[in-house]
């Protein structure tokens, strides 16, 4: 194996990188010739005692796999070392929303973690590098890191609302009686959050669109889109925590597609920094249908259009990400 990735991990001790990172070590997302160096980001002991500890156990368990794909796997709390020299780069660490926290709040706290990670990834990734971001809100998360990390092209930069393509996808397959694989052309617009939109009018089902194959417009509206808007909630009540292996997927899943070229009937969902597309302000991490080359390059799938419904729920979820741009806006650089 002559060819070698590094994919660099934030938040590597958590619920969500735990579920992934035996994936990326196994050559699943890179394929089996292809060697792959671990660099996993943990806070410091400073800040937490045990997520270090955690980290150097998980560090330990990959190491016991003895997958022929992994190379080496490095543990640090310093963002330089993490990302120095990275191919790949996941965001999964974020704060979580503490008791009493205003979304305004937890916002301007991932943002200042966002802003060195941003700098970090400017100064020390490679020129060639990736960029995904999971943790919470990833739409603005992003917004802050590549505001700060700019030497790296917009285009290298993305957020998952793949986790909430997959929902939709799911749902769709239940109602509709088929596997998840008849179900094309998915795009959840906007923000990875509870003003999502989930677009039934341009999916297909079997290569029809998806409202011939379900005519009960009024599930499409009532269910099945507050479903997937509220499906991260739905699962806390009912497991006590957050997604973890399903986020986890998700985020493999938005790798793999930028490492494989998109059918030519079908795209998937990225949150990536506009360009204007649809209407939506330059510079905003919005959710789009795009296709993929398969070297890791995306274009957004232009010409869509939406009814009357969908158009209102778009603007909803543009009005929260302008919102949100508003609350972080002194950690954007101009």
């Amino acid at each position: 194996m002559s060819k070698v990735v590094r994919v660099a991990v934030t938040g590597a001790a958590g619920q969500v990188s735990y579920s992934m990172l035996a994936r990326l070590a196994s050559g699943e997302v890179f394929g089996p010739n292809t060697h792959v160096i671990l660099q996993l980001l943990e806070i410091p002991r400073s800040v937490n005692p045990k997520a270090m500890d955690a980290l150097e156990g998980v560090a330990m368990e990959l190491e016991d796999c003895a997958f022929p794909t992994l190379k080496e796997i490095k543990v640090t709390d310093d963002p330089l070392q993490a990302f120095d020299g990275a191919n790949w780069v996941l965001l999964v660490g974020a704060a979580p929303r503490g008791p009493g926290m205003e979304r305004k709040d937890l916002l301007t706290k991932n943002g200042q973690i966002f802003v060195g990670q941003g700098k970090a990834l400017a100064a020390r990734a490679a020129s060639d590098v990736r960029i995904l971001i999971v943790g919470n809100p990833c739409n603005t998360n992003c917004l802050v890191a590549y505001h700060n990390g700019k030497d790296i092209p917009a285009e290298r930069w993305t957020a998952m609302t793949r986790l909430d393509h997959n929902r939709a996808v799911s749902a769709l397959a239940v109602k509709s009686g088929v596997t998840n694989d008849a179900v094309t052309c998915m795009t959840i617009w906007g923000n990875h959050s509870n003003t999502q939109y989930p677009d039934f009018t341009n999916a297909k089902i079997n290569g029809k669109p998806a409202t011939e194959v379900i005519t009960d417009r009024k599930w499409l509206e009532t269910s099945f889109v507050p479903q997937c808007q509220e499906r991260g909630k739905a699962i806390i009540n009912k497991r006590g925590l957050s997604s973890a292996f399903s986020a986890g997927n998700g985020a493999l899943d938005h790798v793999k597609s930028l490492l494989k070229p998109t059918p030519a009937n079908d795209w998937v969902s990225m949150a990536t920094v506009s360009k204007g597309e649809y209407g939506v302000p330059k510079g905003l991490v919005f959710g789009y249908p795009c296709k993929t080359d398969g070297a890791g390059n995306y274009s957004i799938v232009e010409g869509l259009q939406l009814d009357a419904f969908g158009k209102t729920k778009w603007d909803l979820t543009l009005k929260e990400l302008l919102e949100e741009q508003d609350a972080v806006k002194e950690l954007l650089p101009s």
